[in-house]
């Protein structure tokens, strides 16, 4: 694993130094966003819809992909193809799985040449929290983000020396360990944390390179019925380090190495070896209660060498590699009891290199924005504005505007509107004889109503929602990639939660009606492929003094795997048992079987998905 010695070198000079026997907590964030105002605001206040995953959810779920963690969750759709580490792609509210923004410690992440983040890489061990919104925020971050946006905030210090491990073993030889710890000081903290992932996998295609049923092939277009397996290995290391009274500067590393291997050809390859970086450094200056200053730095590399392996052998087939640079500036003010406005600035330059000779192999974009919070009473207002002046298409403004109302008993009315757009890929602009680099960005505007309501133990949330996006890149007649294609989203989620006799049960139900709307089209009011109209989760958890058992149900309903509508998947629910046992105030022993009724079914045409599974789980964690 090549991990950058200089940024690593960095996060611990960061955070060493001031690492001492006297703690200091961190900021309690259980019941706190960052995401959906760039600022920290309570998750009841917010005007948009949210939600937040912490570490004791995670584990708790003993989830072993950030795909089966976030499953069935509201507004999120996933298709993946063939199992562990294969490619997954999100759709947040019947949005495209390239128009979700997300960002890793505040740094966004993807592909430049296909606009999708590696998800399948992400290691769930090395995650503190996901903080999830939904809807548009393209008014504070620009493109990409016309679904919503997920941050992932990797695994921090807590109070003093805490210590961990953990060790999994299940089917298709599954085998994992992840091991870290953290300190905290009076003045510094540092984190640090490592994990690797192995697994035989499944046959991820059943596709074929031609048959008399398929004569021109079908799926991956191969014949390759083998297991398709998956290595993962990950470090993460974050630290900070107070200054003085009013300064403090952060570095974090994260470096995720992967091999994964699929079903393909000699042109495509059969497998391959994936690098996600994420890199950054923020310095903050609280100059007084009411004005604050960040600024912030922060890389993200994504590589993807692709080869052909048989009989031993392994040839290179392709290359894509993406850096993506960005620093952001930001000053929040408050100029009253309740009232804030956020100004900043934030530039990114986007780089590839490739086997694929790209016309244009870089470009660069710099953003200014601005944004109000107001609180009045029982009434909240948030609007902010954007303008994204891009290398390649010039100037594009967003905006968004919020209310709230709050009533008595915890209840609250929303009501949100907002503008989106999505940058054209370099893909999309220069790949060599199937791009056009006149295409313009795809833009969306979005209108959410909700209604929730908070107690101490039980909560509930309603939101409906309609989106509209314009300029959809597709191709026409004569397949030109061109701006022509429309969309039309409409929706509503429910979510709830309460804590009753000792169970903790959670639910979540989401439907979404995504339909082309393309004037003239021959799929006109067609469903959006690879887009489930329904779905839904439900967590049951319960505890018997050091024993706990849990259950988790997720489905989906069906979903057309074409434009045309013509292949048709079948909707799918699994059921996943959990058992916890505390050995001791340090050691916990954590089994799971999922999708204990062994459900057949695909989320993309021609690729499996695994059947009944289990896994055995070690875990240990003190506190000193």
């Amino acid at each position: 694993m090549k991990l950058s010695r200089h940024t690593l070198s960095l996060a611990l000079a960061l955070a060493l130094p001031g690492i001492a026997t006297a703690e200091q907590a961190p900021t309690q964030l259980d019941d706190v966003i960052v995401t959906a105002t760039r600022t920290p605001i309570s998750i009841e206040d917010s005007v948009v819809p949210v939600q937040v995953i912490d570490r004791v959810q995670i584990e708790r779920s003993q989830a072993s992909s950030l795909q089966a963690l976030l499953r069935g969750r509201a507004g999120l759709d996933f298709t993946n193809q063939g199992g562990a580490g294969k490619i997954t792609s999100l759709f947040m509210r019947g949005s495209n799985s390239n128009q979700v923004l997300v960002l890793v410690d505040g740094v966004r992440i993807g592909s430049a040449t296909n606009g999708m983040p590696t998800l399948q890489d992400l290691p769930v061990d090395q995650i503190e929290r996901v903080e999830i919104v939904r809807g548009p925020r393209s008014s504070l971050y620009g493109s990409e983000a016309i679904g919503g946006v997920i941050q992932i905030f990797t695994r921090s210090a807590g109070p003093g020396l805490q210590q961990n491990l953990s060790l999994s073993a299940g089917s298709h030889n599954l085998r994992q360990a992840s091991a870290g710890f953290s300190n905290r000081g009076e003045r510094g903290w540092i984190s640090a944390q490592g994990g690797y992932q192995s697994t035989d996998g499944i046959n991820a295609c059943r596709g074929t390179a031609g048959n008399a049923e398929h004569p021109w092939g079908a799926g991956c277009y191969a014949d390759e019925p083998d297991r398709d397996g998956y290595r993962n290995t990950s470090i993460n290391v974050r630290g900070g380090y107070a200054l003085g009274e009013t300064v403090s500067l952060e570095g974090h590393v994260l470096n995720s190495d992967a091999r994964n291997e699929y079903d393909g050809s000699i042109f495509g390859g059969n497998e391959a070896d994936n690098r996600q970086q994420v890199y950054g450094g923020k310095l903050a200056w609280a100059a007084s209660d009411a004005f604050q200053l960040t600024a912030q730095i922060g890389r993200n590399v994504d590589q993807a060498d692709a080869y052909f392996a048989a009989d031993g052998r392994r040839s290179f087939a392709s290359s894509f590699d993406t850096r993506r640079d960005t620093a952001a500036v930001q000053g929040d003010i408050k100029f009253g009891e309740g009232q804030q406005i956020s100004v900043g600035a934030d530039w990114q330059q986007d780089e590839i290199e490739s086997t694929t000779a790209f016309d244009v192999d870089n470009r660069d974009n710099t953003g200014v924005f601005a944004e109000y919070l107001g609180q009045f009473s029982a009434h909240s207002l948030q609007a902010s504005v954007r303008n994204d002046d891009n290398e390649q298409f010039g100037n594009h403004t967003t905006g968004s505007v919020g209310y709230g109302l709050a009533f008595g008993n915890g209840l609250r009315l929303s009501a949100s509107a907002g503008t989106g757009f999505k940058a054209p890929t370099f893909n999309d602009l220069y790949y060599p004889g199937f791009s056009n680099p006149l295409l313009k960005p795809e833009e969306s505007r979005s209108l959410n109503l909700g209604i929730a309501q908070y107690a101490d133990t039980w909560n509930w949330t309603f939101n409906a929602y309609e989106t509209r996006i314009d300029q959809l890149i597709g191709y026409d007649s004569s397949f030109a990639l061109v701006n022509v294609a429309e969309a039309r989203i409409r929706g509503a989620e429910l979510t709830g939660f309460v804590s009753l006799a000792g169970f903790d049960i959670n639910a979540q139900a989401s439907f979404t009606d995504p339909r082309d709307h393309t004037s003239g089209a021959a799929t006109y009011d067609n469903l959006l492929a690879r887009r489930a109209r329904t779905s839904g989760r439900l967590d049951v958890d319960k505890a018997f003094g050091p024993l706990r058992l849990g259950v988790t149900a997720a489905g989906s309903g069906h979903r057309f795997d074409n434009a045309a509508n013509t292949v048709r998947l079948a909707g799918y629910g699994t059921v996943d048992v959990r058992v916890e046992y505390a050995l001791s105030d340090a050691w916990t022993l954590q089994a799971k079987a999922a999708n204990v009724f062994d459900r057949e079914y695909e989320t993309v045409a021609w690729y499996n998905q695994p059947g009944r599974e289990y896994q055995l789980t070690l875990r240990y964690n003190i506190k000193h």
